[in-house]
């Protein structure tokens, strides 16, 4: 009787593990929706800055800022975000999936890339494919401020500013 004691045991453990997962799911989809909102609420924001700085690159023909210009480099870069934990159901394989599918088909027409990644499941990705990781920011938690971001970020654009990286997606 002690293998159907033993078997009762471990139904139990696997139960206790079923409902720990379901809470923790129940509270990354929570986490999700609350960064959606907030993403949701920010989209007049971003709409009336998008027309300010459209209207302003219009007004002085004569100044071309430096992101408006091209350059012959071979080299793009990526800013790719993700999580810092895998809770998030199909968030980060799509995503990393899209970034894959770009990165192949710049390597199709001879470019190469390089990437900044911001959490810490697509860092490990690009460490894991051998992407040129350049900046690396991991650990933001839910509420990420800008200060942290900018320094990261900066660096592809300071190399597109320079020439280095003909494209920042």
């Amino acid at each position: 009787m002690a293998a159907g004691k033993e078997i009762r045991g471990k139904i139990k453990s696997v139960e206790n593990t079923k409902k720990i997962t379901k809470a923790m799911e129940m509270v990354a989809a929570s986490k999700m929706r609350k960064a959606q909102e907030r993403m949701r609420a920010a989209r007049p924001y971003a709409e009336k800055v998008r027309q300010i700085t459209g209207n302003l690159s219009r007004a002085n023909p004569e100044y071309t800022h430096p992101f408006m210009q091209t350059n012959d480099a071979k080299v793009a870069g990526f800013v790719v975000v993700t999580t810092d934990k895998g809770l998030c159901g199909g968030l980060n394989t799509n995503v990393l999936r899209a970034v894959t599918t770009q990165l192949k088909d710049l390597q199709a027409q001879g470019q190469t890339a390089e990437v900044v990644a911001i959490g810490n499941k697509g860092l490990a990705f690009m460490n894991r494919i051998g992407a040129k990781v350049v900046s690396s920011v991991t650990g933001l938690g839910d509420t990420p401020h800008l200060d942290k971001l900018i320094g990261p970020v900066k660096t592809l654009l300071d190399a597109y500013t320079e020439g280095r990286v003909n494209a920042v997606y």
